[in-house]
């Protein structure tokens, strides 16, 4: 896949901490989806963490 076309460039990527408090090298949050639940009643939702040059089908070019 094309680093052109890739989470990297994609406007639902967000290049941050994953969802604990180390930060992943090239992992990003997806924002496309809402985030996925968990089992527990009181856990908080996670939003998937993807890496940087991963990509699907939903990819929308990041706009300045």
């Amino acid at each position: 896949m094309s680093q052109s076309v890739s989470c990297n460039s994609c406007a639902y990527y967000e290049d941050h901490v994953a969802n604990s408090t180390k930060v992943a090298e090239h992992a990003g949050l997806c924002r496309f989806n809402p985030p996925v639940t968990q089992p527990e009643p009181n856990a908080r939702g996670l939003w998937p963490v993807v890496t940087s040059s991963d990509w699907c089908g939903h990819f929308a070019e990041a706009r300045a």
